[in-house]
């Protein structure tokens, strides 16, 4: 057994304190014993391999903050466990988990009975006593450490090539990627449309004169160019009424950017970046919305002043923002309020 299995038996068995340093190796109880500084089969994130040492002085401290850790590692010159490494090692070794990438496999097996068999003749020529075994009086007592780990022959490389030349992949990347029940089609559509559609509205804002500061000079033109909507009996452009108080939550002020583009810019903010500009207070302000796919165009006018319309400007009027006070009613030709939103 290889110092890592044995280290990870004795783990999960809870048998740790019978794993006891003499001298230069640690003993495990009876079973099996390892010079300090054998590799074990655990390579490191960075690519080394942990000694016996490392892992015995890391299982045995595990539950020490890393940084402590680090520093009584470094004080008994002993190589340290790499915080990356620290969880996926301990899960190891207690068995939580049956096997890891950074544990190297120790024996190929061969595949054939003929490779076998020359396989089981190289083992026996070349294995090598227990560490517990004495050793014959004419031979010296040797500290190397037992073989963990079995070069595989450049015949058993042409044999694994051999094997993968005969391969047949399932699955590639291309196939992976291919979904045969799905259809992206829509979405491809939906998108390849919305970008169309945010073109053509930056190109007719260039056509239709819009300047950087979002004003229309040329407003007579269009307003004659756009398909007009909601319209009631009276000709020309729909009136949207909102009302005059300041503290409302939609006026004349800051209604343009909420019914264009659906953005809420409160009132007091909409007044200063105008008295900044030295802006007066707008008696009217035009408000465009498109509303379907094909640029169908509606242009209302948005008034805060009942009391300077004319008899035919109320017969355009087609949507109110209520503030619910019974004064904003106060200059409008109709009695009571049920007739108001009758009309």
């Amino acid at each position: 057994m290889d110092p890592l299995s044995a280290l990870r038996d004795f783990t999960t068995r809870g048998d740790l304190d019978q794993i006891v340093r003499v001298g230069d190796e640690f003993r495990f109880g009876n079973a099996y014993a390892f010079p300090c500084n054998s590799e074990t089969a655990y390579r490191s994130k960075q690519g080394g391999l942990y000694t016996l040492e490392s892992l015995i002085f890391y299982v045995q401290n595990a539950h020490v903050k890393h940084t402590d850790y680090i520093q009584l590692a470094r004080s008994r010159r002993i190589q340290p466990v790499t915080f990356t490494d620290r969880k996926p090692l301990l899960d190891y070794l207690h068995g939580k988990i049956s096997s890891t990438d950074a544990v190297e496999t120790l024996i190929v097996r061969p595949s054939s009975p003929a490779t076998a068999a020359a396989a089981d003749d190289v083992s026996a020529s070349t294995a090598l006593p227990s560490a517990t075994a004495a050793p014959p009086d004419d031979e010296p007592a040797s500290l190397e450490p037992p073989i963990a780990r079995i070069r595989v022959s450049e015949g058993a490389i042409g044999y694994t090539s051999a094997i993968r030349v005969l391969e047949r992949p399932l699955k590639d990347r291309d196939a992976l990627l291919e979904c045969r029940t799905r259809d992206f089609y829509s979405i491809l559509a939906s998108s390849t449309a919305r970008k169309d559609e945010e073109r053509s509205r930056r190109d007719g804002g260039k056509e239709n004169g819009e300047d950087h500061d979002g004003s229309h000079y040329g407003r007579g033109k269009e307003l004659g160019k756009a398909k007009l909507f909601g319209g009631k009996a009276g000709e020309g452009v729909p009136i949207i009424l909102v009302p005059s108080a300041f503290q409302t939550l939609i006026t004349i002020y800051n209604v343009k950017e909420f019914l264009e583009d659906g953005v809420f810019v409160p009132t007091d903010v909409k007044v200063k970046q105008m008295r900044e500009s030295k802006m007066p207070k707008p008696d009217c302000v035009t408000v465009q919305k498109k509303l379907s796919r094909d640029r169908a165009v509606a242009a209302y006018e948005v008034r805060d002043k009942p009391s300077g319309m004319k008899t035919e400007d109320w017969d355009r009027v087609v949507a109110v923002f209520v503030l619910g006070k019974e004064w904003q009613f106060k200059d409008w030709p109709f009695k009571d309020h049920v007739e108001i939103f009758n009309k």
